[in-house]
């Protein structure tokens, strides 16, 4: 029997929307949709309707009827055992090892080309280290104390989605856009924009983050659902506007997924010493958010990960915490070493910051969309075999409503992780798909290792 870890219960309401802000509100996303161009605004609110809006509303539910520290994991082993809940964990462990380095690559290509326009590749990768041990520091120090990374990062997102929006509607009034929107331009071209859709949905997941840190909350149940409607308006307003910002200012084929950030700012606002200086103070800014968004997802994460060690489910030491504080030690340090060495791998074979990005962000993506496969089965499950669970949020429409929202939500997901996978243009991406596979594969053998050892 594992000793049982007594958590402190610091998360309130508004810490609840903050976190998620934090971890779903992501700069990154921003250019990679501004990317596909005008279509990207259409496939916001398309997608906004048939997967954000259905699939905050699950997470709402389960979070509130089902506050087990370790959220995701503790809900497919409650409807499917312990065995697909660290397939789960595992899946969402390593997607967060292998999207950190992506995110501090993305810091290390901001903060070139703010202050450092000659820093070669090998730098940005050892700052993407130096971020990387930072963020297992934070994982290892009490969550009352951890949570304000978050906290802040969301606000400075905030600041800085408000300030381009409002320096795109200064812009366009000069110089009009970049890129028009008309009914012409926001329909879809398939064959151009379709390699970004999914990059459009990553950035709509996360609402069940929090729900890892169930038994650190004041009251789930009452806060979980409200946090995630605040949260989710905010999120889906905020992506929507900014796009456009970015839009108006940048020509499609021009936005660098690593660099169009600054590239927007400085056309807002660097006319004049002031705008620099004012340009400068939000880079900044938007240099901590990369910080805090690994920081988050790491802090939801590990402690999934620490949950099902602690069940026998994962080797043991993911479940090494400190005996005081009750934070996930051993997978925060593990989380370091991975990253840390998929950074070192990667990124001597990239070319440029951006193609190591964009690598590492599609590999990572693919890994972390397969676990929601399993939520949304859950969901579906619990309604059907718990049905006299206590849920103080319910959605709802009765069952046909529930399920209509999983499978429009699965639907999607499953498509995303095909087109992470093959385009019609590019064809199959293999060194994706091999890995993929790879991980997976690894990840059985250590699941099955920690069922070994749990017997023994």
């Amino acid at each position: 029997m594992s000793e049982q870890i007594v958590h402190t219960r610091t998360l309130r309401q508004r810490d609840m929307v903050l976190f998620t802000v934090s971890a779903i509100l992501l700069l990154d996303t921003l250019t990679a949709a501004a990317s596909v161009g005008a279509p990207s605004v259409f496939w916001w609110l398309l997608l906004g309707l048939v997967f954000f809006v259905p699939f905050a509303l699950i997470c709402a539910e389960m979070g509130c009827a089902y506050p087990e520290q370790g959220g995701i994991y503790a809900w497919i082993r409650d409807a499917y055992g312990g065995r697909w809940g660290a397939r789960a964990t595992w899946c969402y462990w390593v997607n967060t090892a292998v999207w950190m380095p992506a995110i501090f690559i993305l810091f290390a290509g901001v903060f070139k080309q703010m202050f450092f326009p000659d820093l070669n590749l090998g730098w940005q990768i050892a700052i993407g280290i130096t971020l990387t041990w930072l963020a297992v520091l934070v994982n290892v120090v009490t969550l009352e104390v951890g949570k304000w990374i978050p906290n802040l990062g969301a606000i400075l997102k905030v600041l800085i989605f408000i300030a381009i929006i409002v320096g795109a509607i200064i812009h366009v009034q000069d110089h009009g856009m970049a890129n028009p929107l008309t009914l012409e331009t926001l329909t879809p071209d398939w064959s151009n924009s379709i390699h970004y859709i999914p990059a459009i949905i990553y950035g709509m997941l996360g609402f069940e983050l929090v729900s890892a840190g169930s038994e650190e909350m004041r009251n789930p149940a009452r806060d979980v659902p409200r946090s995630i409607l605040i949260s989710g308006v905010i999120i889906l307003v905020l992506y929507v506007c900014g796009t456009m910002a970015v839009l108006a200012a940048l020509p499609a084929a021009d936005i660098n997924l690593v660099e169009g950030l600054i590239d927007t700012l400085q056309l807002f606002f660097g006319g004049s010493p002031a705008g620099t200086v004012f340009v400068t103070v939000l880079g900044v800014g938007a240099l901590y958010t990369f910080f805090s968004n690994g920081v988050t997802w790491a802090l939801g994460c590990n402690r999934a990960a620490a949950e099902a060690a602690l069940e026998g489910e994962l080797p043991r030491i993911f479940a090494f915490e400190n005996k005081s504080l009750g934070t996930p030690i051993g997978a925060a340090v593990l989380m370091g070493i991975v990253s840390t060495v998929v950074l070192l791998l990667y990124g001597f074979l990239a070319l440029s910051n951006e193609d190591l990005f964009w690598s590492l962000f599609t590999f990572s993506a693919v890994i972390f969309l397969l676990p929601y496969l399993g939520m949304l089965l859950t969901f579906l499950k619990l309604r059907r075999t718990d049905p006299l669970h206590h849920r103080p949020y319910r959605i709802p429409g009765g069952m046909p409503l529930a399920r209509l929202c999983a499978w429009a939500c699965f639907t999607v997901l499953a498509l995303s992780i095909v087109l992470f996978v093959y385009t019609p243009v590019g064809g199959v991406q293999w060194p994706v798909l091999i890995g993929v596979i790879v991980t997976l594969l690894f990840g059985e053998g250590v699941i099955r290792s920690a069922e070994k050892h749990r017997r023994r």
